[in-house]
């Protein structure tokens, strides 16, 4: 099937002027398996940890446990350097980003979690603080799926702008936006459904309606930070082929993330 490429940004906003405001930035990561090092990016490589910081470990009830017993190491999911991906989702005092899950299924996580997918956690750090590494992570006791085991990946960023699924927009620019995906497509959405692996930009809603996640610390709306998508390359699956995505409070880091799987 041959690729019909995405109009550019100016394009886009040509066709439709008042989706200007809408627009965000976002990077689409292209994963190519090989063997990462810890001071580089990477989804599924070994990630930059202080040798002497514990490594985070799950106890919740999952499908292999029901007693969550005993607490199993998690798994490294993504690293991201800021100098490889800036943008503005980097709080100022942080340049590392890393994600972990625990590769098991948990059916009645905490609030902040998504049901029926792995329960993830979330690191910022400066890496120049990091002046002992940890060169041996402990590896997990059980795994639910081999898709939860994500495979190492190198990653190449592809800069992108973002816009919103047309149900985040108002009314009126709604019937337009729709006109615009069927005269730019093949039957598919290429305006506002970045597909892949995606540090920022807009979550897409093409399976459910809308949801806006609030942050449970200052009820802020939450913004995308991350997407795990499933895919052959790094061998993740979640969910029935779809997405884990994680919002964050804009206002303050620090505060409780939120987890969707779509």
């Amino acid at each position: 099937m041959t690729r019909i490429p995405r109009p550019s940004p100016e394009a886009i906003l040509a066709a439709l002027p008042e989706l200007a405001p809408y627009a965000r930035d976002a990077v689409v990561l292209h994963p190519e398996r090989g063997k990462p090092e810890a001071g580089s990016s990477s989804i599924g490589g070994p990630l930059l940890w202080p040798s002497d910081e514990a490594w985070p470990e799950c106890s919740l009830p999952d499908g292999e446990s029901p007693a969550g017993v005993p607490a199993t190491p998690m798994v490294p999911v993504a690293q991201i350097y800021r100098r490889d991906m800036p943008g503005p989702w980097w709080p100022a005092d942080t340049d590392l980003l890393q994600i972990l899950w625990c590769p098991n299924e948990h059916w009645d996580p905490p609030a902040q979690q998504a049901d029926a997918s792995p329960v993830l956690e979330v690191r910022w750090r400066q890496a120049a603080q990091v002046t002992s590494q940890l060169t041996t992570r402990p590896l997990p006791s059980r795994y639910d799926e081999d898709g939860y085991l994500p495979q190492a990946c190198s990653i190449t960023a592809e800069y992108l702008t973002d816009f919103p699924f047309r149900d985040e927009l108002p009314p009126e620019l709604r019937p337009r936006l729709e006109e615009l995906v069927r005269e730019t497509g093949d039957g598919g959405d290429i305006i506002t459904r970045l597909a892949g692996w995606k540090l920022g930009g807009w979550p897409t809603w093409h399976l459910s309606h809308p949801t806006v996640f609030r942050c449970s610390e200052c009820g802020t709306g939450m913004t995308l930070l991350f997407t795990v998508a499933s895919d052959d390359k790094t061998g993740v699956v979640v969910g029935r082929w779809g997405d884990l995505r994680i919002f964050t409070c804009p206002v303050d880091h620090r505060h409780a993330f939120q987890a969707d799987l779509h």
